[in-house]
């Protein structure tokens, strides 16, 4: 027990919980907009369990991929289509390529839903259109999907499994206390909830782009990088990712704020 309570393992588990705060921010959006899917009534425990039995599972894929990590290295198979498409496959670009198209759709289907509406009212009682038990297996499924890039930032910081351990039950405690206060902010604020969604469509697009790069980097073997009429898929930096989210966050405030004072001017004209 002395040997895990030494500086380099605090040092690490600060730096862990940072990374978990910063990597779970786009997670937390996902269940605050996909838990709004389910019965009103139900919404809350579907954070709740989907927050804990997500937090728990993601504790067995980093036990799994501790030692399993040079296993699922390996690519599957290699892309030989030359000029059209070239690189190898393995485990994580099957995992960064399903988890990316499934965002992507999600983000795409609920903005072109709300374009479809004719009565805001009517829509929030009858958008809980998915099962609480549909609802938690999803974010269950997609907590995994974004806790895959999480767990291979934390590996390459240590591999001490106690210290990875708790930086995820640590952050699984954080998101269990804003949920509730992210979703009743979406709720009270809907247009916030496009922001979400194009947020999340940039994550999805993220997630692509870690697909083209995932054998690669497993195997420290740059020809295996996927390449698409000769052109490499090379991911979105995290910085750049924040920045853009930074963009979109502010454009939006703006917006609202002038909104607000353009409405008022117009009441304001209007009574004289």
């Amino acid at each position: 027990m002395t040997d895990l309570l030494t500086i380099e393992n605090l040092g690490n588990l600060l730096v862990l919980c940072f990374l978990q705060a910063v990597l779970g921010f786009d997670n937390l959006l996902y269940i605050s907009i996909e838990s709004q899917r389910a019965p009103v009534a139900q919404q809350a425990a579907v954070r709740k369990w989907g927050i804990v039995i997500a937090v728990a599972l993601r504790i067995v894929l980093l036990f799994a991929m501790i030692r399993l990590i040079d296993a699922m290295a390996d690519p599957f198979f290699v892309l030989n289509w030359e000029g059209v498409l070239t690189g190898g496959v393995n485990f994580a670009t099957l995992v960064f390529v399903i988890g990316g198209v499934f965002i992507i759709y999600t983000a795409v289907k609920e903005i072109s839903h709300m374009l479809a509406l004719e009565h805001l009212g009517t829509d929030l009682d009858a958008k809980s259109g998915k099962s609480a038990v549909q609802v938690v297996m999803l974010i269950v499924f997609m907590n995994l999907i974004f806790s895959f890039d999480s767990v291979l930032s934390a590996l390459a910081i240590t591999d001490v499994f106690i210290v990875l351990a708790t930086a995820i039950i640590l952050s699984g405690l954080a998101m269990l206390l804003l949920a509730d206060r992210v979703t009743a902010f979406l709720e009270t604020n809907r247009m916030y909830e496009v922001l979400g969604l194009f947020i999340l469509l940039i994550v999805g697009i993220v997630l692509l782009g870690e697909s083209g790069q995932a054998a690669a980097h497993a195997m420290h073997d740059p020809d295996l990088a996927l390449r698409f009429f000769g052109y490499e898929v090379v991911p979105m930096s995290k910085t750049t990712f924040y920045f853009s989210v930074m963009v979109l966050v502010a454009v939006e405030v703006i917006q609202s704020g002038y909104t607000r004072k353009l409405n008022a001017e117009r009441r304001t004209a209007a009574r004289h």
